[in-house]
């Protein structure tokens, strides 16, 4: 890092210093060993560098001065003093070898902790931070924090050892003297402060400035059709200019507050070096001050002043990762998804006889789910879901649902239908238990949900949701992980379901075919096609759709009724749909508005009303 510079982000404190650092050297090590030995090298270190700049002022008094007689004596001397600088060699490579393993692995937990922390958290959680926010703390606040544990906390221990260590031995060689650099280095310290105060703040303006920049390159990207659409190049060039005009002022004005630190500095360092040198000639001659304590003396005051600079960088930068460390330790105290479940969902054979087995390893015979009594007796779970009187709200205060209440016997299709924002996903992401209720409750077989183990419980429904997410590897890797334990013909039946094998079929390495960047390879209603598949080969008692058929075009979508017909079969569907046509063969269609259920019953009762659903779908038809 260049001299006086602060690292990106500006200077940011940690609000409990001491408590972050000590939890923070707890994932360096549980042994103190380790680190009393890293301690242990700085200060032989530092005292082999001292102790061999002071053995200069022997070598050169009896030896240089006086004229070389002894020439072994000078020998044997020059060869100590390369012992000594070996020996801080040897110390300075120990410390480096053992702080950058202890950081590496450090850091490692770290990240470890917290990618473990986010699988535990609740969806609300997510829904208050943005995906950027948490991505930092594993990108800019962890290698921050790696950075410092490895380099910055290292220097600077080591600088206010060197620091003290000058000091000391300066009032050893010559008190008097000191008093001449004490001033120099009082008026280089307020120096620091006044221009690195400045430094940081506008280092702080330049990195908001920096992301407005980076913002706005990202958002001209990926809208770049409706800037050339709507011809507003000139527009977007103004806007671009402007953002990053700012960014160049406030870099301009950290830079040069940054960059005079160290010339001022080192000036100062320049007449403290020739008032001492002055002042030192005078005792020389008045006091017999020796030449070589005067040689050693002028050598210790040029360099008292780089400790000093040292700190100063350092100190921001440690300020800076402990502030990052903090605000990933907030994230790791966040409180985690409460889960007091105790009815388990099993997946289990059922047997010639209709006896239910839990399903052993490897075993590929007819799957069914079950729930387990306490007794250990499993029961066939039929799928019937059931709301009474729910009440939610994603805040406090702000009820979204109404006393909701409906129910889906096992094989049932249950759509929602309503205007965007009533409400209709937020009842299928109640049954998931991805949020908890306010009021009422939702049972599962007769069972409430708050009663069944959350993995259990989401493992036996299916989903299908409007925005699709296929990860990094082959399209056959994401059609499984809907099971992890799908054979490739279980897969490749999922995607027949789904009616994705065609053109699965047509791509260059079939279903070897990897997807990156999130299925960019594919259009919109490829990926939906697979994530119908990863939901089919799922098998669940209960599917929940929605928006399944969103992407897919009205010919597609005909293809795949057959086979989305046989994947409902036998189970219990919800089905979110704006196209109504895909709602008609439905047992229930509930009609949600504000929250309440506005009307129920089958397509043909619903139209009959010439309600809410019948100028929905006339609607619908009129457009079509």
């Amino acid at each position: 890092m260049p001299p006086g510079r602060v690292p990106r982000g500006g200077y940011q404190k940690p609000q409990n210093l001491g408590k972050t650092l000590r939890r923070l050297i707890g994932y360096l090590t549980k042994n103190p060993l380790p680190l009393v030995l890293v301690f242990t090298c700085l200060l032989c270190s530092v005292g082999t560098n001292l102790a061999g700049t002071y053995m200069m002022r022997g070598l050169i008094n009896d030896f240089i001065w006086s004229g070389c007689t002894n020439y072994a004596g000078l020998t044997f001397g020059i060869l100590k003093l390369i012992a000594v600088y070996l020996l801080g060699c040897l110390a300075s490579y120990g410390q480096s070898a053992i702080m950058v393993r202890l950081a590496q692995r450090g850091v490692n937990r770290l990240r470890y902790d917290l990618f473990d922390k986010l699988q535990e958290l609740p969806l609300s959680y997510f829904d208050r931070h943005p995906h950027g926010e948490l991505m930092s703390r594993f990108t800019n606040d962890a290698d921050n924090v790696q950075t410092a544990l490895e380099q910055s906390m290292v220097s600077m221990v080591s600088s206010c050892l060197m620091f003290a260590g000058l000091v000391i031995m300066m009032l050893v060689i010559n008190w008097k003297l000191f008093l001449v650099t004490a001033v120099i280095l009082a008026l280089t310290m307020t120096i620091f402060k006044t221009l690195g105060g400045k430094s940081r703040k506008y280092y702080q303006a330049q990195q908001a400035a920096l992301g407005a920049v980076n913002g706005n390159i990202q958002e001209m990207i990926e809208g770049l059709k409706v800037v050339k659409a709507f011809t507003r190049e000139e527009r977007a060039k103004a806007d671009f200019k402007a953002l990053n005009e700012t960014y160049r002022d406030a870099a301009q004005k950290a830079n040069f507050y940054s960059t005079t630190i160290m010339p001022i500095s080192g000036n100062l360092m320049n007449v403290s070096y020739a008032l001492t040198a002055c002042f030192g000639g005078v005792l020389a001659v008045l006091q017999g001050f020796d030449l070589g304590g005067m040689i050693i003396y002028l050598n210790l005051a040029r360099q008292v002043g780089q400790p000093l600079n040292q700190i100063s960088q350092q100190m921001t930068a440690v300020l800076s990762a402990l502030a990052g460390a903090e605000r990933i330790f907030a994230v790791m105290d966040a409180q985690p998804e409460v889960d007091e479940g105790k009815v388990r969902l099993v997946r289990v054979t059922e047997g010639a006889d209709g006896s239910l087995t839990g399903l052993k390893k490897g075993d590929r015979s007819s799957r069914r789910w079950a729930w387990q009594e306490e007794n250990g007796t499993l029961v066939p779970l039929k799928g019937d879901v059931r709301f009474e009187n729910v009440d939610f709200a994603y805040v406090p205060g702000k009820r979204i649902l109404h006393g909701i209440s409906l129910y889906a016997t096992p094989g049932q299709k249950i759509a929602f239908v309503g205007s965007t924002g009533a409400g209709k996903t937020t009842i299928t992401n109640l049954i998931n238990r991805f949020y908890e209720l306010e009021g009422g409750r939702i049972t599962y077989d007769g069972i409430d949900v708050r009663r069944i183990a959350k993995d259990d419980l989401r493992a036996s429904l299916g989903m299908v949701l409007q925005d699709t997410h296929l990860f990094t590897g082959t399209v056959m890797d994401n059609i499984r992980y809907g099971r992890l334990d799908a054979t490739d013909e279980e897969c490749i039946a999922a995607a027949k379901t789904a009616n994705a094998h065609s053109f699965i079929r047509r791509l260059p390495q079939g279903y070897q075919t990897v997807v990156t960047g999130d299925g960019a390879n594919l259009s919109q209603g490829q990926r939906q096609l697979l994530a119908i598949a990863r939901a089919a080969v799922a098998d669940p008692p209960v599917m929940i759709l929605d928006e399944a058929t969103s992407s897919i075009d009205t010919r597609t979508e005909k293809h795949i009724e057959a086979g989305m017909d046989a994947l409902m079969e036998g189970r219990t569907v919800f089905v979110i749909a704006h196209r109504l046509s895909t709602v008609r063969n439905s047992n229930c269609i509930v009609v949600i508005e504000q929250g309440q259920i506005e009307e129920k019953g089958d397509h043909d009762a619903l139209l009959a009303e010439k309600g809410r659903y019948y100028s929905l779908y006339t609607g619908q038809f009129q457009l079509e």
